[in-house]
């Protein structure tokens, strides 16, 4: 029998594996959806706390002209350094998780949350599913060369964060978005019928 209160989707998966566009599906079937990374880029503004941790932790030169962070020199640094990026994340996530929990609160209705880093940050508690939305490796490259990547800075990205493999193990749901956005649309709302009714298939 499906269950008709109220879920709260968490929703991760590698880059450029179709977050976003998923996202998107969620909210035109009613969800309220908030993302993580522009929940995070909010909080590293200037002036901010996160911001002002973050010029401390790795220097002026990541500051740009107009005193906001510059992300590609930060992105430069924290890409090519563990460590860097690990410090980069202890100063982030905790930030990002206090907010977005706050939001969850607030929500009445179905909700979901957009967490690249979810099991990274370890944030796996509090949802009704967690859902994986996976690509294969190819058509993630010619995502990342449209977005102006190269192969180069593409492959640090992919290395920084979990194996993909390791998040549809993890996930309860994994949807994979190798094929057309109505396919995509199909699964999407087939998980969504499936934590409803208490399921746990992979599309």
């Amino acid at each position: 029998m499906m269950s008709l209160q109220p879920i709260t989707l968490a929703l991760t998966g590698g880059i450029a594996c179709g977050k976003s566009e998923t996202g998107r599906i969620l909210a035109e079937k009613g969800f309220a959806v908030l993302d993580a990374d522009t929940l995070a880029h909010g909080l590293m503004a200037a002036g901010m706390p996160v911001y002002r941790k973050v010029v401390d932790r790795f220097g002026p030169d990541t500051v740009g002209e107009n005193g906001e962070l510059d992300r590609e020199a930060l992105g430069r640094i924290v890409f090519s350094n563990p460590d860097a990026l690990q410090d980069l994340n202890a100063i982030v996530h905790p930030a990002v998780i206090e907010v977005a929990e706050e939001w969850k609160k607030q929500q009445a209705g179905d909700a979901a949350v957009l967490v690249p880093l979810l099991f990274e940050a370890g944030w796996t508690a509090g949802w009704s599913a967690i859902i994986c939305v996976s690509t294969d490796e190819q058509t993630v490259f010619q995502r990342l060369e449209k977005r102006g990547l190269s192969e180069d800075e593409a492959r640090k990205r992919i290395s920084a964060q979990m194996p993909l493999s390791e998040k549809e193990k993890r996930a309860d749901f994994i949807i994979k978005n190798n094929d057309t956005l109505d396919a995509l649309r199909e699964k999407t709302i087939a998980v969504i019928n499936a934590v409803r009714s208490g399921g746990n298939e992979d599309e």
